[in-house]
């Protein structure tokens, strides 16, 4: 007869709770719509984290980034060929700034995409 030893029912447990926690991050992760983008500004921070992580706008030319998140905002970037939208802020228990997603572009297209925050 096999018996499961206490060992293994704790190293089992910790696996189960791993996958589990990551499943829900991931079913509860806010992916990128292009017509909340648009709409609802103030709400963009949900989506961001899955714009860098999925290299959704890598390769891109400008013109095909500006058609896909809209026209960017004006920002203070001097010599980087760039375009930059306002996130919103996070709901947090600490102060936190504005935040801004900025898409950098050499030869014309996207390669870096990062999320920086602005302090208040």
């Amino acid at each position: 007869m096999f018996r499961i030893k206490k060992y293994d029912k704790v190293v089992l447990f910790f696996f189960a709770a791993i996958v589990i926690g990551f499943s829900l991050i991931w079913l509860f992760e806010e992916r990128f719509d292009r017509d909340e983008w648009i709409t609802n500004p103030r709400m963009r921070y949900k989506m961001a984290d899955h714009i860098v992580s999925s290299d959704t706008l890598i390769g891109k030319t400008k013109e095909e980034v500006i058609f896909i998140l809209g026209s960017p905002d004006a920002d203070n970037l001097i010599e980087v060929d760039h375009v930059s939208y306002d996130i919103g802020k996070a709901p947090s228990f600490f102060k936190s700034g504005e935040r801004q997603l900025i898409v950098f572009f050499e030869s014309n297209l996207a390669f870096e995409v990062a999320v920086v925050s602005s302090e208040d």
